[in-house]
């Protein structure tokens, strides 16, 4: 996936689901409701070996201006995946990706850029909030270039995003990559370029 410096305005249909919303143009945002507590969330988010269950491994840099890495071994993140399809295969078994923290309030957000080797870095920016003994993640992810690059990045959260709640509830995750092309699919039909961008659609 590539960014760059154009904005497409993009639409996505008000559907009250998982499903990510466009709240404006370049800016994909999702909710998700996880168990409990928020400093056991957290620590999927921050620490490299159960960040390596539904992300990424990779060490983290505990302060703002500090660095992010991100190694990416999608097909080790579900049992009986397949391989990566050929629109990824130039991924590889094992990725590469490196940001700086741009805001840090543990245990409730979590910001750093999100490199993908283009000439402006998009933001990923985590934020946690308690709701009873659950917790509420709301995800935004701003200055995504391209529709091609949104609905990418669209199907990628959303699959990890549900790995994540799987393994916080313990149970055994999806299978990464044919969940990602099938949401990849959905995504492609649900973002459309138009001239207003839709306030979020719910969780």
């Amino acid at each position: 996936m590539s960014h760059t410096n154009h904005h497409e305005d993009l639409t996505m249909s008000d559907d009250r689901s998982d499903y990510g919303s466009v709240t404006e143009p370049g800016t994909l945002r999702l909710e998700r409701i996880l168990p409990g507590p928020i400093e056991r969330v957290w620590t999927y988010l921050t620490d490299s070996e159960k960040r390596g269950t539904w992300l990424a491994s990779g060490e983290m840099e505990p302060r703002v201006g500090g660095r992010v890495e991100h190694i990416f071994r999608n097909s080790e993140l579900s049992s009986h995946d397949d391989p990566a399809p050929p629109k990824y295969a130039h991924l590889g078994d094992e990725s590469r990706m490196h940001g700086q923290i741009t805001a840090l309030d543990p245990p409730r957000l979590l910001s750093y850029t999100w490199s993908e080797e283009s000439d402006v870095d998009s933001e990923v920016t985590f934020e946690l909030s308690p709701r009873g003994e659950q917790v509420l993640l709301v995800l935004t992810h701003r200055r995504l270039g391209t529709r091609d690059t949104m609905i990418s990045v669209a199907a990628g959260w959303h699959t990890h995003l549900g790995i994540l709640a799987a393994r916080l509830d313990d149970r055994a995750p999806a299978p990464f990559w044919a969940t990602h092309m099938r949401l990849e699919a959905e995504y492609e039909k649900r973002i459309s370029t138009g001239r207003e961008a839709v306030s979020p659609g719910g969780r």
